[in-house]
């Protein structure tokens, strides 16, 4: 309340009843905000933003989606893409479920996720999808260029077919368990850390590189002046 008074927002106090049905029945603790619609990116915003990308291929569920752009955010993904139809949007249950990073994120609806990939492969980006088929390598062994693009499949179903034919690699988590799966948010958070530890691994080579090819130049320089 003392920073709502701060900013100059319009505080209006209501029984709580009222507070109950203008929150759908949430579990709101006394208090709520009313907000402007969640301002969605451009696909052109990812496409010039560096990183790797998260795709959603199709995912319902709020708590997934909330809890993979908590994820990504937490990564610093350039973005995420999510279709327009069909899939769950930025909602306030997403924004709960990813404890508020969504508002610290581009996310793009675009209504062609196919078209979507070939644009961000003008980027200069690899795409990896998520899949537990045969044909899948282990993401942890396989050579990913870097930054990125990261397509998760839908909960139960998987990557679509022709999304997965639009695909340059296809990566899969070892279950070394009795369970031979996991759901959606668990495998894409695992892999999108997985994508940044070698992003982190490239650059430190840059750097090492980028400071070998000095102490060369400056090795040839005293050459010179001996």
């Amino acid at each position: 309340m003392r920073l709502a008074t701060e900013r100059g927002v319009e505080i209006e106090r209501i029984p709580r009843l009222m507070l109950d049905d203008a929150t759908r029945g949430a579990n709101h603790q006394g208090i709520a905000l009313e907000a402007e619609p969640y301002r969605y990116a451009v696909l052109e915003d990812l496409l010039v933003a560096p990183g790797t990308v998260l795709v959603l291929d199709h995912l319902q569920d709020p708590q997934n989606v909330g809890t993979l752009f908590r994820a990504g955010e937490a990564a610093g993904v350039a973005g995420v893409v999510i279709p327009e139809d069909r899939a769950a949007e930025v909602t306030p249950a997403v924004v709960n479920a990813s404890a508020g990073a969504v508002e610290h994120l581009r996310v793009a609806p675009v209504p062609n996720l196919v078209r979507a990939l070939e644009a961000l492969k003008g980027s200069g980006r690899w795409v990896a999808g998520l899949d537990a088929g045969a044909t899948a390598t282990n993401i942890f062994t396989t050579e990913i260029p870097t930054p990125a693009v990261l397509v998760v499949g839908a909960e139960g179903t998987g990557l679509g077919m022709n999304l997965r034919k639009h695909c340059d690699l296809l990566l899969a988590l070892p279950m070394r368990g009795q369970v031979d799966s996991l759901n959606a948010a668990t495998a894409g958070a695992i892999a999108i850390y997985e994508l940044l530890r070698r992003e982190d691994g490239g650059l430190k080579r840059v750097r090492d590189n980028a400071e070998r090819s000095r102490d060369g130049v400056a090795g040839d320089e005293d050459d010179e002046g001996s």
